[in-house]
């Protein structure tokens, strides 16, 4: 059956700028109508194929819906395929991450919950200005090179994202 392109399953072009509240709608529709529950009295086969078509799409959703995830995506498209943990050749981001990693330990250490607040809507920012770059490189077409290095930034600042999150939890309990 083969899995189809993430962009077709939600009838969208295969662009970086995306209306989210308009995914999202879609995929509660789609969803809708491929819910393994509705094919809870069709045959064994009808079934598996039920919770694979659920399956993708729950998976295209995920992914478009990432900004980072959905850049990934769009340049595996194109042939650019990235690993997942792929290492950020950028000596300046390489700088950047440590004092990020730095910043957050010390935050960790002392407890400090208004600085974690602080620190997510920095790393907000820097998500924002990579994701507008990255969608700038996508529309022109211009450097698919500089477009991979955008996308393993973003990938680690996703990753940072989440290392916050659990922070908070953890301080939190």
């Amino acid at each position: 059956m083969g899995n189809p392109c993430h962009y077709a399953l939600f009838d969208l072009q295969p662009e970086f700028d995306l209306d989210l509240n308009d995914l999202s709608e879609r995929y509660r529709n789609l969803a809708r109508q491929v819910h393994p529950d509705r094919f809870a009295d069709a045959g064994e086969s009808e079934q598996r194929q039920a919770l694979e078509r659920s399956a993708n799409l729950n998976e295209a959703y995920q992914t478009l819906k990432s900004p980072a995830r959905r850049a990934r995506y769009l340049l595996s498209l194109q042939g650019h395929d990235l690993p997942l943990e792929a290492t950020v050749q950028d000596p300046t981001f390489l700088m950047q991450q440590m004092h990020w990693r730095e910043e957050l330990e010390a935050l960790h250490e002392q407890v400090d919950l208004p600085g974690i607040a602080t620190f997510k809507v920095r790393l907000r920012d820097a998500q924002r200005a990579l994701d507008e770059r990255f969608a700038q490189i996508w529309r022109d077409a211009s450097s698919p090179e500089e477009a991979e290095r955008l996308v393993r930034r973003m990938q680690f600042l996703d990753k940072l994202s989440q290392e916050v999150r659990a922070l908070e939890e953890r301080l939190d309990d």
